[in-house]
């Protein structure tokens, strides 16, 4: 269970980063604590993506994740990044990312931040 919270808040905070960064990523909300538990929900949401969707299309792209040597992971997570949004515009909640690039670049700052997360947050059950 610890490791499930130290994941999500990872994710989370990359998120945020994210969200930070690039203008044409928006969260939105009317006080600080709304949008706390807006980003908690995109980043459970970014996760249940992750752990149920991005297998099945990391199986189904294995020819050109060796093709490319490994640089199609980049439009995997803009494509995992893209979902995320339209979920949550199906949930109502205020989570958007406005276009493919801006997917791509939020992806890779994603990635970068909660694999640094990840090696500063304990990882243990």
């Amino acid at each position: 269970m610890k490791n499930f919270v130290v994941k999500t808040l990872a994710n989370a905070g990359a998120l945020l980063v994210a969200v930070w960064v690039l203008d044409k990523i928006t969260l939105t909300g009317d006080s600080t604590a709304n949008k706390a538990l807006t980003l908690i929900v995109v980043a459970l949401l970014f996760g249940l993506v992750n752990f149920l969707v991005k297998p099945v299309v990391k199986v189904l792209t294995f020819p050109l994740f060796i093709l490319t040597l490994g640089l199609i992971t980049l439009v995997v997570n803009a494509l995992m990044l893209l979902l995320t949004s339209w979920l949550a515009d199906k949930l109502d909640v205020s989570f958007h990312v406005e276009g493919f690039w801006t997917a791509v670049l939020g992806g890779l700052i994603i990635s970068i931040v909660s694999w640094a997360l990840h090696l500063a947050l304990p990882d243990e059950d």
